[in-house]
């Protein structure tokens, strides 16, 4: 299983959006290197998604439902989407603040490359992001 984050700016398609539709198809990606990770994603892979410019935080799990295909937005064949389902909200949203505060993070994309919309996580990193959003 690989893990990812996402970044949608909540007044363009919220969480609570996403909760409601269930699943969506992530598209408008216009940069190569976030290309290139949707077409990495496989199905069953856990994604979080992170709320940028408002809030600037993670605020839940999604999961793959469907890997890679033509992004339906365009007729350019270089374009993809990935279908997301929503999985799972976090029981407390963890900011960017936190994330950078956190050296355990210091080389998660959303830190080295902060305006990468698709970036790929470890099992580590995934595994504390959940593990801070639990914490009392």
């Amino acid at each position: 299983m690989n893990y990812w984050l996402v970044k949608s700016e909540p007044f363009k398609y919220s969480w609570e959006q996403f909760e409601k539709d269930k699943i969506t198809f992530w598209d408008g990606v216009r940069n190569y290197q976030a290309r290139n990770n949707l077409k990495e994603m496989k199905k069953g892979d856990l994604v979080l998604w992170y709320h940028s410019n408002e809030g600037k935080e993670i605020v839940g799990i999604a999961k793959v439902a469907k890997e890679s295909y033509q992004d339906p937005t365009t007729e350019d064949p270089n374009w993809v989407v990935v279908d997301l389902k929503c999985f799972k909200k976090l029981k407390k949203t963890i900011t960017l603040e936190q994330i950078k505060a956190d050296n355990r993070l210091a080389n998660m994309g959303l830190v080295r490359q902060g305006r990468l919309s698709v970036s790929s996580l470890t099992a580590y990193e995934f595994d504390t992001i959940i593990a801070l959003s639990e914490e009392k």
